[in-house]
């Protein structure tokens, strides 16, 4: 596993595991994975639809209700395992230390509660000595940060009188508003348009580092991680494939999943008429591929990928792929 500098670790996750009990069987929708996060950093968590990103989160939360099963040896925040805490623990630190970003800003808002209502909700919550005039003070400060004009009108206003951008704006600062130490974004800007989309991505990069908090991206965009994040893991069908610095995964991908992922976005090249793609579909959850759950779809598929899923590889200096034969990797197991 990647080096951790452990005077500074915020999250260390061992081992978590999400599986969900159908009548069709069983779906590890979480496989055994490991990660790490600390203080001031971003971490970004890419796959394609159905790779486990955001049931990841929904389990760090303690958000994952039955037919699933959470399981972990440690989900180790800021001190607290929270793999051992009760519902009514949970539900102190969800929303006071831990606060989350969703995709759609419209289902994420009460279109029947002004904005101000909603924003004070965290503040009652969390901030209970708080009086009524610095919970409004606040509110006003918390839309200032984030771009909104006129907040003290704008507290009075319903969710559908915002454009999607400024709802999501909201919504980063309901998230800030208790000065959390961590911020999940789950797809934050799926939801919005593209030139909407960099503006959002930059203003929560800025506010984290302002705030001196953590944030975990979950995003299918290779090129929003390249722009926003300091560490990347890329998981596919519930695994970790690749993890390691942005600079090292996006420069010397070492998993020909990562790779492919990245010679799918668009490039303004003119050598180049057809966009590369991902050959075949993710597999159908209950019915994985034996060995390598990638090898199915991968061109220096070989023999050996079909004996077990490949352990954790070091390819470089705190930079890890699950492949038999990583890109730009010697025999020796270093990076060329």
């Amino acid at each position: 596993m990647p080096n951790e500098r452990k005077d500074q670790l915020l999250l260390d996750v061992r081992h978590l595991g999400t599986k969900f009990h159908m009548f069709k069987g069983v779906v590890n929708a979480v496989d055994d994975i490991s990660f790490s996060l600390n203080q001031g950093e971003i971490l970004g968590i890419v796959g394609e639809s159905g790779s486990g990103k955001s049931v990841t989160s929904f389990s760090l939360l303690g958000l994952i209700d039955e037919p699933g099963k959470v399981t972990a040896e440690k989900i180790l925040f800021d001190g607290k395992d929270l793999s051992k805490l009760s519902e009514h623990e949970m539900t102190k630190i969800r929303g006071k230390d831990i606060s989350m970003v969703f995709q759609d800003p419209m289902t994420s808002l009460n279109p029947l509660y002004t904005i101000g209502k909603q924003m004070e909700e965290v503040l009652v919550l969390h901030q209970p000595n708080m009086t009524a005039q610095q919970r409004h003070n606040r509110c006003v400060e918390l839309l200032k940060m984030v771009g909104v004009s006129n907040p003290d009108e704008r507290l009075k206003a319903y969710p559908h009188q915002f454009s999607g951008g400024m709802r999501q704006r909201v919504i980063i600062a309901i998230a800030l508003a208790a000065n959390p130490k961590l911020i999940i974004a789950d797809e934050p800007t799926t939801a919005l348009d593209v030139t909407i989309q960099a503006q959002i991505l930059r203003l929560m990069k800025k506010l984290v580092r302002e705030e001196g908090a953590s944030m975990i991206l979950i995003t299918h965009d290779l090129a929003v991680v390249s722009e926003t994040v300091d560490q990347v893991v890329v998981m596919y069908c519930g695994k970790i494939v690749e993890q390691g610095s942005v600079e090292d995964v996006i420069t010397h991908p070492a998993h020909p999943y990562t790779k492919g992922l990245q010679d799918s976005i668009p490039r303004l090249r003119t050598d180049r008429k057809r966009l590369d793609y991902i050959p075949g579909m993710v597999p159908n959850m209950f019915d994985l591929p034996k060995g390598c759950l990638f090898g199915p779809r991968c061109k220096y598929h070989t023999p050996a990928c079909d004996a077990a899923f490949p352990p954790m590889r070091k390819v470089g200096e705190g930079h890890y792929a699950a492949c038999y034969t990583p890109l730009g990797v010697t025999e020796g197991g270093s990076a060329e």
